[in-house]
């Protein structure tokens, strides 16, 4: 028997669901506003969603689909999509077909079979992954595409949740209108996931607190996650006194209490502003995909236990019960509607797939038309956006004083920019980057928050959803480690899964590397970066001084606003208040303040010296040593340049290769460690250039984690390993 088959015996073949044994009294679709149209419209969506899962099983056996988890017994959240408006913003489990599917019935025109078909078959015509991967989204449906199969999509949609308000607050025209809520759907076993817990922990910390949060958390609770169990009431347990959240709960075999329960959670976020967990209790057909036999961990008795519970053997005995179509009429729909599928997807498999590479990263990162750069601020709102800053004014100053500067300056040229991070309002951030930028510009734009990373990321990500420019902060290097799929599996991936249609702009400030004097441990002098430099179309700056801190910081966030890129801000935090350069007084490292239409280009490296006996390379902490081995070498007759990168991901090569054309030898400095180091591909990359005279060698940090005190500096590169290896050269 196939699986139609098996299907069809199932929920035509067997007497009725007996719905008065099954359910309390059923309420009438008067007091829910139900008509009986819209009901067998939700029935219809359900039905399609199990047919289309069929049919990719179908597909993968003749190697025409390739991911096949499906929604099968998940079904009735076709209902909670009839709720709630077409224009609120949903970001979907994979088990939610039926609610994209239903989600396209509410907007005249929309080919949900087709579309999907082309999703299953990763046809390049797919409308929003181009075939890069099976996603329910849709942009024209307020469906960002999710790639999560746990639930890192969480923490963006608090974050846009959030952002409603914010929009509303701050008189910001967002994405969509300040009614509007927030869907995120998810399984119960992904409800206990780390990001999950700290998605739902930050949007209660911020409801407790009286900020609107408007998002309905749906958890779709089957009861197992692949082969493991969920402990018996679990969820509710877990989630159902939670400060600040409403909690509501349902029968997911019970169309007409789903939507009840979805309109009460619609009503609750909606007016009161307030996060609800909707918690639907369903069951899982068909374990967890195509290649999971669920007969090596259930019994043949639990299975027929869940097939018994099939949500759809209830809805069409619902459609019975109230006189919209007997079970003969919908044996014949269900049939019809299966040949439509089938046809459909032998159109849908022959339709082109992605060509060549190109194709493949063509949305990556995807040129975008120039836009004009926002007027700095002039006359008295320049004098008073600086006014406490007057006696400073026209002196040279050290790296966070000129970050903080260009931060006020672009706060105040880009309105929609917002901070957020821990320690960042009154107190200024740890190293004063921010400080009283809260002053001018208003908590609303300078977002103190809790202690979570995951949740900073994503607030940015959701932020960004919702048209504004995000700028979160990470206290130290090591703590994005905590949270780094944000950035990875979320923020990296927006533009590529959704070929350009979505995008999550934003610089990601984190203070981080090594040198810290007094600091130790991995936490707080951490020197190891290249979770960033896989990440394609990422881009990965890092500032030496505060004339290229100003400059960088700006073209970041021109990269963000104008070319929708993910960008990340390394600040060396040994450099923050470094003054002198060579002996103690002499100011040195301390630099006037850039013009505010002064950038260094994206792809532009920074040259210190003319000197053609040697380039030294590097970007931080290491182009300040290398600065002062300059003036050693020179001393002893080597003339040299010292290169300052300034973009390490990707990095600058053809700038690179011009700056160091005129020497014969190449010394990189990289202060992170041997293994993994930036260095290893600049080597290789300036190999493959093809300048077989010049001589290149590298010198970097030992493969050690950072001791404190004194003993930090027996492991990485000094001034004076610098000259050595250089007269070495």
């Amino acid at each position: 028997m196939t699986l139609y088959e098996r299907l069809m015996a199932g929920l035509f073949d067997q007497p009725l669901v007996d719905l008065k044994a099954a359910f309390a009294p059923l309420p009438s679709l008067q007091s829910l506003g139900l008509s009986k149209q819209e009901v067998f419209d939700i029935v219809d969506s359900q039905l399609t969603s199990r047919l289309l899962d069929v049919h990719s099983r179908e597909l993968q056996a003749a190697g025409e689909s390739f991911y096949t988890i499906g929604s099968a017994g998940h079904e009735n959240n076709a209902a909670i999509a009839a709720a709630f408006r077409p224009n609120d913003m949903a970001f979907l489990h994979y088990r939610s077909g039926a609610f994209f599917i239903q989600r396209q019935r509410q907007k005249p025109g929309s080919t949900p079979v087709h579309d999907m078909l082309l999703s299953f078959a990763a046809s390049a015509d797919d409308p929003i992954s181009s075939g890069r991967h099976k996603v329910l989204g849709s942009f024209d449906h307020y469906v960002p595409p999710q790639t999560s199969t746990i639930g890192s999509h969480l923490p963006k949609a608090m974050g846009m949740a959030y952002s409603i308000g914010l929009a509303k607050r701050i008189n910001h025209r967002g994405q969509v209108p300040n009614d509007s809520v927030v869907l995120c759907s998810f399984g119960d076993a992904s409800a206990n996931h780390s990001t999950t817990q700290g998605a739902i922990n930050a949007a209660c910390w911020a409801a407790y607190q009286s900020v609107p949060v408007p998002a309905v958390l749906v958890c779709e609770d089957n009861g197992i996650g692949i082969s493991t169990a969920t402990p018996h009431r679990w969820i509710e347990s877990s989630f159902g006194h939670r400060p600040g959240m409403d909690y509501i709960s349902c029968d997911g075999r019970n169309l007409l209490d789903v939507y009840r329960a979805s309109k009460e959670a619609e009503r609750v976020a909606r007016r009161l502003r307030k996060p609800v967990f909707l918690h639907m209790r369903c069951v899982r057909l068909y374990g967890h995909a195509g290649s999971d036999a669920e007969m090596t961990y259930l019994s043949k008795e639990q299975i027929a236990h869940n097939e018994a519970q099939d949500p759809l053997r209830f809805s069409l005995a619902l459609l019975a019960h109230l006189g919209i179509a007997d079970q003969a009429s919908m044996r014949q729909h269900t049939e019809q509607l299966y040949q439509r599928i089938l046809a459909v997807g032998r159109k849908a498999i022959a339709q082109p797939k992605l060509a060549d590479a190109a194709e493949v990263m063509a949305h990556i990162a995807p040129e975008r038309p120039e836009q004009p750069i926002p007027p700095a601020a002039t006359g008295e709102t320049r004098a008073r956006l600086f006014g406490h800053e007057k006696h400073n004014l026209g002196k040279p100053q050290t790296l966070n004083k000129l970050l903080n500067w260009a931060l006020l300056d672009l706060m105040h040229q880009y309105p929609h920019l917002v901070m957020a991070g821990e320690d960042i309002g009154k107190k200024g951030g740890v190293y004063g980057v921010t400080n009283r930028l809260v002053n001018s510009f208003g908590p609303n734009r300078v977002i103190n928050t809790l202690l979570d990373e995951q949740s900073i990321l994503g607030l940015g990500i959701g932020m960004a959803h919702n048209g504004f420019l995000p700028m979160p902060e990470i206290q130290f290097l090591a703590y994005v480690h905590n949270a780094e799929d944000q950035i990875r599996g979320e923020a990296a991936t927006l533009q590529f899964f959704s070929s350009g249609q979505y995008s999550n702009p934003m610089v990601i400030r984190i203070a981080g590397l090594a040198y810290q004097k007094g600091f130790g441990g991995h936490f707080h002098n951490d020197n190891s970066f290249t979770v960033f430099r896989d990440l394609p179309g990422v881009v990965l700056v890092c500032p030496s001084n505060g004339a290229s801190g100003a400059k960088l910081l700006r073209e970041a966030v021109r990269l963000a606003e104008e070319q929708k890129r993910v960008v990340v801000f390394l600040e060396p935090i040994a450099l923050y208040n470094t003054k002198d350069l060579h002996t103690p007084g002499d100011n040195g490292w301390m630099r006037d303040y850039p013009e505010p239409t002064e950038r260094i280009a994206f792809g532009e490296v920074s040259t210190e010296g003319q000197g053609t006996d040697l380039a030294i390379v590097s970007y931080g902490n290491g182009f300040y040593l290398s600065c002062q081995a300059q003036k050693q070498l020179a001393e002893q007759g080597i003339q040299s340049r010292v290169v300052d990168l300034n973009w390490l991901h990707p990095l600058p090569m053809e700038s690179l290769l011009q700056a160091i054309a005129p020497c014969e030898k190449v010394l990189i400095v990289d202060e992170c460690r041997k293994t993994g180091s930036l260095s290893e591909e600049l080597i290789t990359r300036l190999q493959e250039a093809g300048d077989s005279t010049q001589k290149v060698q590298r010198l970097t940090a030992d493969d050690s984690f950072i001791p404190l005190a004194k003993a930090a500096y027996h492991v990485l590169p000094s001034v004076e390993s610098i000259v050595e290896k250089a007269k070495q050269l």
